[in-house]
């Protein structure tokens, strides 16, 4: 993730690689079998659409930070107000990062805790169990609570291990960030979920009931994110949240 003032947090975790074993790892870890993720090597070709399973519960998009990404959030930010949802009134479940380099962790949390997915958690896993814990909390007592999480931390301890490249210093800053685009389970509203910015981010697109998020609504988030940040940089990643 980029570079913030370390005063921030109060805990600093190894990055997560971006690689899919590993994510699908850290979520294996709390006790989610069902689901895992996989690289989308295209959002244009059909060929290489066509290998990514359906349906697609959530894209997890990884891309370089730049001074004028940044400052394009501060100035979207300056005009929202910080999120207060809690509970059963939630239209999409959202965590405020409060834990450094843990921007991974956080899509990730993201992807699995909305939509559809929600109903494939199995009631006797640490994440249900977690979720049962934080969902009825509002964002500051949320995220600590994701704070104090050793289950938590131990399934991302035991992820983080599983690169495939030399993992950093948890103090370390790095340049990538992931944010998550996930489908409400109430609305069917797409947003974009990013634990650095004040809230969930409605964008304005409602899925039929039949469509998933590898459908023209959700790809066309993706491509409009890229557009938007690439500025002549190709480093961009994307994998989806698809059943195992």
């Amino acid at each position: 993730m980029a570079t913030e003032e370390k005063e921030e947090y109060r805990k600093h975790y190894v990055p997560l690689e971006s690689n899919p074993e590993v994510f699908t790892e850290l979520i294996q870890n709390l006790g989610v079998n069902v689901l895992q993720f996989q690289d989308v090597y295209s959002v244009e070709e059909p060929d290489l659409m066509a290998l990514v399973p359906r349906p697609v519960y959530a894209l997890v998009l990884v891309f370089p930070t730049s001074d004028a990404y940044e400052s394009q959030k501060k100035a979207d930010e300056a005009t929202r107000t910080a999120y207060a949802g809690k509970g059963d009134g939630e239209d999409i479940v959202w965590f405020r990062q409060t834990i450094n380099n843990a921007c991974g962790l956080y899509a990730i949390l993201h992807a699995v805790c909305n939509g559809d997915v929600r109903n494939l958690i199995p009631s006797s896993s640490k994440l249900a169990t977690l979720l049962d814990k934080i969902t009825p909390l509002d964002p500051v007592d949320r995220a600590r609570a994701l704070e104090d999480s050793k289950e938590l931390e131990e399934a991302h301890a035991r992820a983080a291990a599983q690169g495939s490249t030399a993992a950093p210093n948890a103090n370390d800053e790095v340049d990538y960030h992931y944010v998550a685009f996930v489908r409400s389970h109430k609305n069917n509203r797409l947003y974009e979920m990013d634990g650095r910015k004040k809230g969930p981010v409605d964008k304005g697109i409602k899925l039929k009931g039949d469509e998933d998020l590898f459908s023209e609504g959700g790809l066309g988030l993706v491509k409009e994110f890229i557009k938007r940040e690439q500025d002549g940089n190709p480093n961009f990643s994307l994998m989806a949240l698809v059943p195992a």
